[in-house]
């Protein structure tokens, strides 16, 4: 490719003043016909506001609307930053976290937007320590060092920066056809500094044609240049409703022959009414009184103000759409107009915010934040990305069904087999800092969760029984609150509930019951501590991903099924077994996982049945149910079962 050269000069354009002609003409009006009218006097003439700097920072200083303009754009550009999406541990975000108030990132990003609007340009330069020695050479992401990155330094377009008349070749950098360098001249008189484009962060306006672009030294144009004109008509409406209000009350006072009076006198007798009519209005008040001709009269006129506050109003609306922005963001009050909310030009407004974001901001962030990242963790991860977070702020109701649905998507995708505990855990968590639950899940949680994914539609007790059911594995975790016996599910022949005696508060005894019931949690606890584990198998179970990490092999304890519960109920019904062909999965166990402090799993050849310390089914799988890997399971605990005899 060969190089393209530019000056930043535009060519002086040729005016030539024509008359436009179309097809609408009538001749009584005076339209269309080429004669002169009012229509065809209006020309738009290019005064390039951005250059007068004197103006522009007057307008700043002084006007509020103008600084409202600037300055409320990038506020909410940068109001809730952004979510890293690549995996990152917590420790991590904390850090950078920490290296974002210290460098005062968005601050400086902040007022570099604000300036480029202002002015229509302004440029950020990147402070990294070790690499600022000669900064006319390329910035290298490789050589930055922790704690390198110091922050930015701002200068808007006026502040002695001068673009190179060297442009970017290099079809695959984002800022081809900008210029190559910059050179910044301190104002105080230290000399001039050479800078690389890759050190720097490039803030415009609004943007402009080629040639306009070139005239403008390679930056945008003000904002204030396309809200100016609208800004005069407000100001001036503003200030002459103001006056009028001084003129809401007048006194008017007739006086005959008033003018045959000044006429026919002279000087020393005008000067004597006038000083007459000074006193006279002095001592017009509530308490005293006017003197006057018989023949003379004192009348009062208000001035009605009918009319102008729709026509305040229409400026105002033409000035907030000039600046793209709603007037109950612009200007703080509320539409007028029935059922008028402001929600709907809200919503328009934060769409538009997140065009910006997209289109302006995410070129400078994907600059300005991998020497920030490298600078704070030592590295650039791989999959690097990040999205913006809405700008909108949910109301209470918003929320709540934000998190329904949120939780919901994740529960459904657990259910359905694609996800494991643990990345479901993640997600809710994720979740939780737009929508305020699942706040209290912990790093340690989710460590401790399963990563394997477990058996279709069988999982929901992991989030207490929000639909679903249990795996095949056992992996469900049910409410812990006291239930009593119910039969749903169960035929009423399979329970007799004398077999079943309860004590003076409802719960299950063994008093006066089958001598092989559960005495007392205690003793089955005292059972199990002291029942042979099985540290080998668990191990090889788990390297095979025949087990979860908490899972724990054991020697069978007996434990007596004397609650089905709801959900046991139902899982005995929709597999077509009954509570003694669960009891008898536990009595003709191979081998017995420690799953919880008090939830066990029994594998037998003819199924399987989770059961808490207490007596209570937690869920029962018949051998119909095993999938290859609770076969392939049952065949590695057999093979090494013969291995130990």
């Amino acid at each position: 490719m060969s190089k393209r050269k530019r000056t930043l000069s535009a060519p002086a354009p040729q005016l030539r003043r024509a008359r436009a002609l179309d097809a609408f003409t009538n001749v009584l009006a005076r339209l269309g016909a080429g004669t002169p009218n009012l229509l065809e006097g209006t020309e738009y003439s290019l005064q390039r506001l951005s250059r007068d700097f004197n103006q522009l920072n007057a307008l700043y200083r002084e006007s509020w609307i103008i600084r409202r303009i600037i300055d409320v754009i990038p506020s909410d550009m940068l109001k809730n930053w952004i979510t890293i999406t690549s995996g990152i541990d917590p420790d991590v975000e904390k850090k950078l976290s920490i290296s974002l108030r210290r460098t005062q990132l968005i601050d400086k990003l902040k007022r570099g937007m604000q300036w480029g609007r202002l002015y229509g340009g302004a440029l950020g330069v990147m402070l990294v320590k070790h690499q600022g020695y000669n900064l006319s050479q390329p910035l290298r992401l490789d050589w930055i060092m922790p704690g390198d990155f110091a922050g930015l330094l701002i200068f808007d377009r006026w502040n002695g920066v001068n673009p190179s008349n060297e442009l970017i070749e290099d079809i695959s950098d984002p800022d081809y056809g900008y210029p190559k360098y910059y050179t910044v001249t301190d104002p105080a008189g230290g000399g001039s500094v050479k800078i690389h484009h890759s050190r720097v962060i490039r803030f415009t306006g609004n943007t402009l044609p080629f040639w306009e672009e070139i005239a403008e030294m390679q930056w945008g144009a003000s904002v204030v240049e396309s809200v100016f004109d609208e800004l005069k008509k407000r100001d001036n409406v503003s200030w002459n409703i103001a006056q009028l209000t001084f003129m809401a009350n007048i006194r008017v006072l007739k006086m005959q022959d008033l003018g045959q009076l000044l006429a026919a006198t002279d000087s020393e007798s005008q000067a004597e009414l006038l000083r007459t009519l000074e006193a006279q209005n002095m001592l017009l008040n509530n308490m005293g009184m006017q003197v006057m001709d018989a023949a003379d009269g004192l009348e009062t006129h208000q001035y009605t103000f009918g009319g102008l506050a729709d026509c305040y109003q229409q400026f105002i609306m033409d000035i907030s759409g000039a600046a793209e922005i709603p007037v109950t963001k612009l200007f703080g009050r509320s539409p007028s107009g029935l059922n008028a909310t402001g929600e709907s030009d809200l919503q328009n407004y934060y769409d538009m915010i997140a065009e910006k974001q997209e289109a302006v901001l995410r070129p400078i962030l994907n600059k300005v934040l991998p020497p920030f990242i490298i600078s704070t963790i030592g590295s650039l991860p791989k999959d690097f990305d990040f999205d913006f977070d809405p700008v909108a702020e949910p109301s209470d109701k918003e929320r709540a069904d934000l998190a329904k649905c949120g939780t919901d998507n994740v529960v459904a995708a657990y259910n359905a087999g694609l996800i494991s505990q643990r990345t479901a855990l993640k997600e809710l968590k994720q979740q939780s800092e737009r929508t305020g639950v699942w706040t209290n899940i912990t790093d340690e949680d989710i460590e401790r969760a399963s990563d394997s994914v477990e058996q279709p539609g069988e999982m929901g007790g992991m989030f207490g029984g929000m639909g679903g059911e249990a795996a095949p594995d056992g992996s469900e975790e049910l409410p812990q609150q006291e239930r009593a016996p119910v039969r749903q599910g169960v035929e009423d022949a399979e329970w007799n509930e004398d077999e079943h005696p309860r004590d003076k508060n409802g719960k299950f005894s063994s008093a006066g019951g089958n001598s092989n019931l559960n005495s007392s949690a205690e003793d089955v606890n005292i059972k199990l501590a002291k029942a042979k584990k099985y540290p080998e198998l668990t191990k090889q179970l788990q390297s095979l991903g025949l087990a979860s990490a908490h899972d724990e092999a054991m020697e069978p304890v007996r434990i007596q099924i004397v609650d089905p519960g709801i959900h046991g109920s139902k899982r005995l019904a929709k597999r077509g077994i009954t509570l003694a062909d669960a009891q008898s999965y536990v009595d003709n166990a191979i081998v017995m996982f420690k799953q919880s402090a008090d939830k066990y799993l029994f594998i037998a050849d003819n199924g399987s049945s989770v059961v808490i310390v207490g007596g209570r089914l937690s869920t029962a799988f018949p051998a119909s149910w095993y999938d290859e890997k609770q076969l392939r399971k049952i065949e590695v605990i057999k093979e090494w079962m013969q291995k130990m005899k």
